[in-house]
Parts: structure tokens; sequence; C-alpha cells
């Protein structure tokens, strides 16, 4: 990525990035508008992303600052890969590592070729229900919010497409998958289906977004690493 200008970031920035794991994706755009206002002496700057990441999920974001906040729409609709870790045999109410497990199952039924045939069947378009931990907008706040407390909400299916669906890794209870989907597709509702298909249960134990468009991970920046560039404009 290329940060040579300061004048960059007013009149707008898309800046390729990789989200910790454990950090929301506020926390990232609090993070990286708090390093451009400290290191650069701006009063104030516009910083957005272009679409969520799960607090347990690390990977790509895009963040846009300034006037290239006008172009965040574009960028939500682009198509995202991810590689995830998912396990057979238990489950969480939230399909990931955040919640504790509620339920554990048989999985001695399970071989390599079910789960590739299990798979071939979300590939396309599908209707998804998405998580009930998610940020999901319901009656104006996040469904997560109701999740927490323990309420009951319901949560209609959306229409996603699932371009590619392959298994990279098969090591029970462990599988690891590539995905490759459109906008508001929930890879933890993937696996709660894939459970709930394989009658086995399935959560997801690792979630990395690898892609973005065209966007990839390996040309991302970390926090550390935009900072020190942001450190050598400051000197010039």
């Amino acid at each position: 990525m290329d940060i040579n200008e300061t004048a960059d970031f007013q009149t707008g920035k898309v800046l390729v990035l990789i989200k910790p794991i454990g950090w929301t994706s506020f926390d990232l755009v609090k993070k990286i508008k708090n390093i451009i206002i400290r290191r650069l002496g701006y009063k104030k700057i516009k910083v957005g992303h272009a679409g969520t990441l799960d607090p347990l999920a690390d990977g790509l974001m895009i963040l846009c600052t300034g006037k290239a906040t006008k172009e965040i729409s574009n960028y939500q609709q682009l198509d995202k890969e991810y590689i995830a870790t998912l396990e057979f045999g238990k489950t969480t109410p939230s399909f990931d590592l955040e919640t504790p497990f509620d339920k554990t199952y048989n999985i001695t039924h399970i071989n390599r070729d079910k789960i590739i045939k299990s798979l071939e069947k979300f590939i396309g378009e599908i209707e998804q229900v998405p998580p009930i931990f998610s940020a999901k907008n319901i009656k104006g706040k996040r469904a997560y919010h109701f999740a927490r407390k323990g309420e009951k909400i319901e949560l209609k299916p959306n229409k996603v497409i699932i371009r590619q669906l392959e298994l990279i890794n098969f090591d029970l209870p462990f599988i690891e998958i590539r995905v490759l989907c459109s906008k508001g597709t929930y890879i933890r509702a993937l696996a709660r289906d894939l459970g709930k298909i394989l009658e086995s249960g399935a959560y997801i134990t690792r979630l990395t977004r690898t892609k973005i468009g065209t966007y990839k991970i390996k040309n991302a920046l970390t926090i550390r690493i935009f900072e020190e560039k942001l450190n050598k404009i400051k000197q010039k």
C-alpha cells in the first residue's frame, strides 16, 4: 500500500489492513483514526470501515478516510474469501468461541466423503439465517445486544451466494475450509447449518478473512507497519 502524502488522508485514502483477533471492527477504526490524528496533527478526520469482521476473527478489513468514506458502499458489495477451521461434535450459542459449549454430539458417522457432499449443498444461492450473536440490525439495535441479554429474537433468512466452498484439510473432529462468498454471508451460520446436515453439531474455532474483491491479505498492513509508515511521513 502506498502511503506517501499527508494530504491523501483528508482528500481520501483506502486502507487495506489486518484486524487482530479479539478486536472489534470499531476498535480498528478507532485505533487507525487516533494514529492518523496523533502522528499527522489533524484536529479531526473521518474514518469508516467497509464491512465488519467478528471480534474472534482476524484478517482483511478495508477502511476509508476523508472523502473516500463516500465510496464505502462500493467496497461493501465485493465478494469475500475466508479460511475457517470448524470443530464437529460440539456447539455454542454464538457458533464460535465467544460463548461456552451448550451441546455435544456423536461424530463417528462422519467421514471425508460425507463432508465434501454436504459442502456441495451450500454452493450457489442459498437462504441463510444470520446468527443471533451478530451485528444484524433488529429494531434499531444489533442482534447481539438481545442475544447477550438472553432475549429470544427471530431473524429472517437472507439470500446469499457461496461461489466456492473447498475442503482444504480433514482431521476430525476438525476440518479447514475455504469459502468465497457474497456480501452478507455468515461463516458461523454456515458452520451451524453444516453441523445440522451432518447431525453432528459444529462451530468455528478460527476464522480469517483473506480476500475482499481483488484485495488480498498478503498486501495488507498490520497496525504496527501502518504506524511506522506514518512516522516516516511525519519526518519529511
